[in-house]
């Protein structure tokens, strides 16, 4: 939505004012729609190499890391997280303004509020690093990448439904309990997703068993998927915000 009553001009203010909804639903879209596009690139056009592992058992699905560090799939990842990084860190220090508001002679709340937006800085840090140092370039730093990130965006959950169990105690809105609901149940399937993930990696890295990276590579995707979920629930927290870009008119003598 764009206001002002001369934009080319610049003789009112330009003001661009975006529902916080819809800002939270494309950070969101940006990976989605990056990593679906990336894996179906990989399955349909470079099946062999994404599924190819050191075992040289059979395997049918391709791996997050795989997906993203051929190319020209590695590229559009690259792409959608850039661009999805910014708006990310704006969702994350706008919770941390809410919870210092609502916070602000709590204790452990505000303590935990700065940890919140501590390690959820930490998790895009961590995707931005597994994402522009793919697994074909340094392995080690795509790992430490990929460690940092799910490290953190466990935490960050962990922490964020502790302060939602605070807020809806003491809130009497339906979307409030909502909100602390799905983020529960989609913390609840994330820690699930990541256990069997873990465990069928071990196992395929321990027995070469055929099919165990299959098994690995769908609870990978369904671990990234409940994560995207979780941040998604950002809908119902800021549900009447609204992001404004504001451009005052000024006159200057040169």
């Amino acid at each position: 939505m764009l206001q002002g009553s001369s934009i080319l001009g610049h003789e009112g203010p330009l003001v661009i004012r975006v529902s916080f909804s819809a800002c939270v639903v494309c950070t969101v879209c940006l990976p989605l729609l990056g990593l679906i596009t990336c894996v179906f690139i990989s399955s349909v056009f470079h099946y062999e190499d994404s599924t190819g592992t050191h075992c040289r058992v059979p395997n049918y699905l391709p791996s997050i890391s795989a997906s993203i560090s051929l190319s020209p799939e590695c590229h559009i990842w690259r792409f959608c997280i850039g661009l999805h990084s910014a708006p990310r860190l704006l969702v994350a220090f706008t919770y941390f303004k809410f919870y210092k508001t609502r916070f602000a002679s709590r204790f452990p709340e505000s303590l935990l509020s700065r940890f919140s937006l501590a390690f959820s800085v930490c998790e895009n840090l961590g995707l931005l690093l597994l994402t522009y140092v793919s697994s074909s370039e340094t392995y080690f730093v795509h790992k430490e990448g990929f460690v940092l990130f799910l490290v953190s965006s466990l935490i960050y959950m962990l922490i964020t439904c502790r302060l939602w169990k605070t807020i809806k105690k003491h809130s009497l809105s339906p979307e409030d309990a909502k909100s602390y609901c799905w983020k529960v149940r989609f913390l609840l399937l994330n820690i699930s997703f990541c256990a069997f993930a873990g465990f069928f990696y071990w196992k395929h890295n321990m027995y070469c068993e055929s099919g165990s990276y299959t098994l690995f590579a769908l609870f990978e995707y369904l671990v990234v998927f409940s994560n995207m979920a979780f941040h998604l629930t950002a809908v119902w927290d800021f549900k009447s915000r609204e992001v404004m870009v504001i451009s005052t008119s000024e006159d200057k003598d040169f």
